[in-house]
């Protein structure tokens, strides 16, 4: 299979990614039909189609009368009573553009690559926008045919407005009412009160994941002297004087939101990842992939 959008998603990744979609864990299931094999005891599976057989798929859904007849190897799909479907709750507000790669851009490649291995399982995916409220772009995208449709929702995301991911959360609640896997990723710069809305898509049915995305002026500031900063959402200007004292209240601070996030996952089943804009995106859903596997 060709891969599209080579600007979010590198061809040279998709073996790795074949390989890590296998490892790929999502518990919540929305109870509408789906297209991968059920682990549920009881559960109706009912057979679809064959499609050709791909590296990475699971060998033991290889029809071998099939392999027989045509020489070969086909794929079993089958539609069960359940179904699983990803939303990437992607941060567009203005913060979201700061950095070199910008956090909305790491973003981007990360939802891509996840979502590459998404679609690769013929589940579903879907792309959403938090800024001053909520913005579905697209429908959910299903197995490999949507992955154009998919990543160009991605490729349309840009970063403007004020923050409101609290607002953005309960939005997605309310409608996506089916459970599934819910990964939010932002800086968490927000003032909302985003941990209630997390465990309200806890105690909702869904399976969470935090990605805080950073870039590293953020992570290790090295700004002295007398500033003038620009919220680059609201337009607010605050004079400051970066002394060392300075930096260290706000490493306190940052590292104060992040073990909140930490914790929140701990105490909830989810996962929780703190990412640099610069970091290698595999190794990024690598350690997303195992996040989750642990839980």
């Amino acid at each position: 299979m060709s891969v599209p959008g080579p600007a979010l998603l590198d061809p040279a990744n998709v073996r790795e990614l074949e390989a890590l979609r296998r490892r790929l864990e999502v518990r919540a299931r929305s109870g509408h039909g789906g297209d991968h094999l059920s682990k549920r005891k009881g559960s109706s599976v009912e057979f679809r189609e064959h499609r050709g057989y791909e590296p990475g798929d699971d060998l033991r859904r290889i029809d071998w009368g099939a392999y027989a007849r045509t020489g070969e190897p086909m794929i079993k799909v089958f539609r069960s009573e359940e179904d699983v479907v990803v939303r990437f709750l992607c941060d567009t507000s203005a913060s979201m553009g700061f950095g070199d790669p910008s956090k909305l851009e790491f973003a981007q490649r990360f939802a891509a690559a996840v979502g590459y291995m998404v679609l690769a399982r013929s589940e579903r995916a879907q792309v959403l926008s938090a800024a001053d409220g909520l913005v579905s772009t697209r429908a959910p995208s299903r197995g490999r045919p949507g992955l154009p449709g998919f990543l160009a929702s991605l490729e349309q995301l840009a970063a403007n407005g004020e923050t409101n991911l609290s607002k953005a959360i309960d939005e997605t609640l309310r409608r996506s009412p089916r459970p599934g896997l819910l990964i939010v990723i932002s800086d968490f710069f927000d003032p909302s009160q985003v941990i209630s809305s997390l465990k309200q898509a806890v105690f909702a049915g869904h399976q969470v994941s935090i990605l805080q995305v950073l870039a590293p002026e953020e992570l290790e500031p090295n700004y002295e002297g007398d500033l003038a900063l620009v919220d680059a959402e609201t337009g607010v200007t605050i004079e400051v004087t970066m002394d060392i004292g300075a930096l260290e209240a706000y490493r306190q601070r940052l590292q104060s939101l992040s073990d909140t996030l930490a914790d929140f996952a701990r105490r909830h089943r989810a996962s929780y990842g703190r990412h640099s804009t610069t970091d290698s995106i595999v190794e990024s859903v690598r350690d997303f992939v195992e996040r989750g596997a642990r839980l």
